[in-house]
């Protein structure tokens, strides 16, 4: 089969589609063979070398989720899953290909109306927003910023503080247009990506420059700056680090604001149980197949256009998700 294959970590350049061996399908598991592979933002922090202590090693294939129908069941798993189409996570390795693998308890069932490209682009995303803002202790009526908001989980998040009655949504992002295509999403207070206001004085003046809530995608040296726009009692999650780590440091800030009783903490779907992540996927799907969630696709790409999707992440571009189509 076709793959793409991080020859070297650094720069997209060091990918490139070979071919490979087909997957092993081990008992337990089903095969897929994608319509859509999700791109996202973990996927080139791997390629970059940023998390090379991880154990991520060269001529690894890269992505996490695909979208298709199911082509083949290993032992143990009920031959009724065969032609279905379902979402699946295959690791953090795997996607980049014309088949991949995943267990059973790693797969979701698609609903009518759901197409394959938006399935990747919310499989993901929208689990880490539901359960980002859960384990902040978001409730109705708090303040919310979203800092790096034009990406599929940004959106999602920026959708369902806006659902969950949030009393300021209000989202770092590069430019003016980007934060008026967030606000068609419930957006309601656009910084520049240092959190400032824009010098047009467009944001409602009445509105703090401090939140209960900071949905952080971004990571990086910037982090103390955002803990310091938590009110009294406010909560920051960190759930991406596409910026990079933050310094070794950063926390001080939060004790030097002591008596603010601040918080910080770092959120991954890793420690949501299966069952529960799997349910709440489902449900989300659902959503976005009567419309009330909305999957954002930047692109859809071919599978052998893998390094100029990485081009297009690096560069900033991307608002919602890329998907290649194998």
């Amino acid at each position: 089969m076709r793959a793409v294959v991080i020859e070297k970590f650094g720069d997209p350049s060091g990918m490139a589609v070979r071919e490979v061996p087909d997957p092993v399908l081990k008992a337990g598991q089903v095969l897929i063979t994608p319509e859509a592979v999700g791109v996202g933002g973990v996927d080139a922090v791997i390629r970059r070398g940023t998390l090379g202590t991880f154990g991520f090693t060269e001529g690894m294939i890269p992505g996490s989720e695909v979208a298709g129908p199911v082509t083949a069941v290993g032992d143990g798993v009920d031959p009724a899953w065969l032609g279905r189409r379902v979402w699946a996570f295959t690791g953090t390795a795997g996607a980049y290909a014309d088949l991949a693998t995943a267990d059973l308890n790693r797969i979701t069932a698609l609903p009518d109306g759901l197409s394959s490209i938006d399935a990747v682009t919310l499989g993901s995303a929208a689990p880490v927003a539901h359960f980002a803002l859960a384990h902040a202790h978001f409730t109705a009526g708090e303040s919310v910023l979203v800092r790096g908001a034009a990406g599929s989980i940004g959106i999602a998040t920026v959708e369902l503080a806006a659902r969950g009655g949030a009393s300021v949504v209000a989202v770092t992002t590069s430019d003016a247009e980007r934060g008026q295509r967030l606000r068609d999403f419930g957006a309601t207070l656009v910084l520049d990506r240092a959190g400032n206001r824009s010098r047009s004085g467009e944001a409602d003046d009445s509105e703090s420059d401090t939140f209960d809530v900071i949905i952080d995608i971004v990571g990086g040296e910037a982090v103390p700056d955002f803990i310091d726009r938590l009110n009294p009692n406010g909560r920051l999650v960190l759930v991406g680090v596409v910026a990079g780590m933050p310094l070794a440091d950063f926390g001080m800030r939060l004790l030097q604001a002591f008596r603010l009783s601040r918080s910080f903490a770092t959120f991954s779907l890793d420690t949501v149980p299966i069952d529960t992540r799997n349910q709440t996927r489902a449900e989300l799907f659902e959503a976005a197949a009567k419309g009330s969630l909305h999957p954002v696709v930047h692109r859809v790409m071919g599978l052998h256009q893998a390094a100029d999707a990485h081009r297009l992440m690096d560069d900033g571009s991307v608002f919602g998700r890329v998907v290649l189509t194998p």
